[in-house]
């Protein structure tokens, strides 16, 4: 059976640490394939940037990586946009795949708050990354995770990963102060951000 994962988020921009997370998502699993998924309208954040600069600069991020691919799933839709509904779209799309959701470590105390988390379980394995220095021991992590195993008969794996110092938050101040970003992003998205005038 085919395993894909799956890589959601506002990608605003995407960088570097991203790509690397999905890299060592797919070495833990073996998986077959990474799906970049830009988020359309979240709930979740307010003042997101133009739902067509966020898939361009994806799409140049993953060029060149064989088992990248994009899918402009969540920008199509109108309104809020929601993860269950979006694995429940994927599981019809890939009907003989597994579905792993990538998530960083800190994700797991805010999932209760997402709309549907038992759908979530139902429809993906959560594959978890940890790195040093997180704000909450191991013991607490593998807490909750038997505490959403249980009350959600979902299956969650983790995975070290090592921690990549940058944020898209800090990117988009950078740019707006004039700093380089050339260690955060792909060469093709930092010249796409100057070209577009993004962020400033």
């Amino acid at each position: 059976m085919k395993k894909i994962g799956i890589m959601g988020g506002t990608f605003d921009p995407i960088h570097k640490g991203h790509l690397f997370l999905a890299q060592e998502a797919m070495n833990k699993v073996n998986l077959d394939m990474v799906l970049f998924i830009p988020t359309g309208n979240s709930y979740r954040k307010t003042n997101v940037t133009m739902a067509h600069h966020r898939a361009n600069m994806t799409k140049l991020a993953i060029k060149g990586y064989e088992n990248f691919a994009f899918s402009d799933l969540e920008l199509k839709k109108q309104g809020n946009t929601y993860t269950f509904e979006t694995l429940l779209d994927l599981k019809k799309d890939y009907i003989d795949a597994e579905l792993y959701f990538i998530v960083g470590a800190d994700s797991l105390f805010q999932l209760d708050t997402w709309k549907c988390p038992e759908q979530i379980f139902q429809n993906c394995t959560l594959l978890v990354a940890t790195r040093e220095n997180q704000n909450f021991t191991i013991q607490t992590l593998l807490n909750k995770v038997k505490e959403l195993e249980e009350r959600y008969h979902g299956k969650i794996i983790l995975f070290s990963t090592t921690n990549i110092p940058v944020s898209s938050t800090e990117i988009r101040k950078s740019v707006k102060e004039s700093k380089s970003i050339t260690t955060w992003v792909p060469e093709k998205v930092e010249a796409y951000i100057k070209d577009q005038m993004l962020y400033r």
